[in-house]
């Protein structure tokens, strides 16, 4: 009896064992689906809209319409162009500030941190009336112009990207060894710029890229500071387009969404198989 007995007590606590597991996946599963449609359900109705544009009959109509405005095209390439220019300056910016304060300056990471987060506390209303306010008169006259306030705009979108860029970068660099990376540099003789730009920047790649990823998002759909500073981007665009017509603005949802996880997907394929040069490279 001893011996039969054993198998059924160890089967008990195997199921007993399973039960919490079993319960756990359950509830991983319900929050999943439930956070699935969540996001799905309002895309999937904003998809069903845009192609209602034609009386009786489901089509692209209001695509076609959409890429045939004229002023679609100009305000797309525009955008795309002040999110390239944000990410360029916000990663000159930001790469070498992280990259020396891990390095030499590491007491002043909570100030770093509280100046990137002022993005999040002031708001675009307050931040861009301020701009106006500072800009409009000599000497700092940046926005007599067009050309001189698309300037001060990209400028404005490099510093609404230091929250997410600053943290991207520096949760990579701290995933790599950075002094011993740097010593291994100097003692082959690499001036500093060749360090930051042969040495961080590549094993850097896949956090920069999601800090692009993060700030070519914001750039792309805000509307607040592009229009009171008279810039003719996407977000004013959509902002018109919202008023004068039924179902191009859906349209546009749809288009931005694709281009969003186009981006998305590129930076997994390049990112694909780099998490070693992340971690120092080997």
């Amino acid at each position: 009896m001893t011996v039969s007995a054993a198998p059924t007590q160890a089967t008990v606590k195997s199921e007993t064992a399973r039960a919490p597991v079993r319960k756990n996946r359950f509830w991983s599963w319900l929050i999943f689906v439930v956070g699935a449609l969540y996001f799905l359900v309002p895309l999937a109705a904003t998809f069903y809209w845009s192609l209602r544009a034609e009386k009786d009959k489901f089509g692209f109509e209001a695509y076609r319409r959409l890429f045939a405005d004229t002023n679609f095209l100009p305000s797309f390439s525009e955008s795309i162009v002040n999110a390239i220019a944000a990410i360029l300056i916000s990663l000159l910016i930001i790469v070498p500030t992280a990259y020396w304060v891990t390095l030499r300056l590491p007491k002043l990471r909570p100030v770093i941190e509280f100046i990137t987060l002022l993005p999040f506390v002031i708001p675009a209303v307050v931040l861009v009336f301020g701009l106006i306010r500072l800009y409009s008169r000599p000497p700092l006259l940046l926005t007599a112009t067009y050309d001189s306030s698309r300037i001060l705009l990209v400028c404005v979108y490099a510093a609404l990207s230091f929250p997410y860029m600053f943290r991207a970068v520096d949760n990579g660099l701290r995933a790599m060894d950075v002094r011993t990376l740097t010593e291994a540099a100097q003692s082959l003789g690499a001036s500093w710029p060749t360090i930051l730009f042969r040495v961080i920047f590549p094993n850097l790649r896949v956090a920069l890229l999601s800090g692009a990823l993060l700030t070519f998002a914001i750039v792309i759909g805000e509307l607040t500071i592009a229009l009171f500073m008279a810039q003719h981007t996407l977000g004013p665009y959509m902002a018109n387009l919202t008023r004068s017509k039924v179902y191009e603005p859906s349209a546009m949802a749809i288009v931005a969404f694709a281009i969003t996880w186009a981006a998305m997907g590129i930076i997994q394929l390049i990112g694909r198989g780099q998490q070693g040069q992340i971690a120092g490279g080997h």
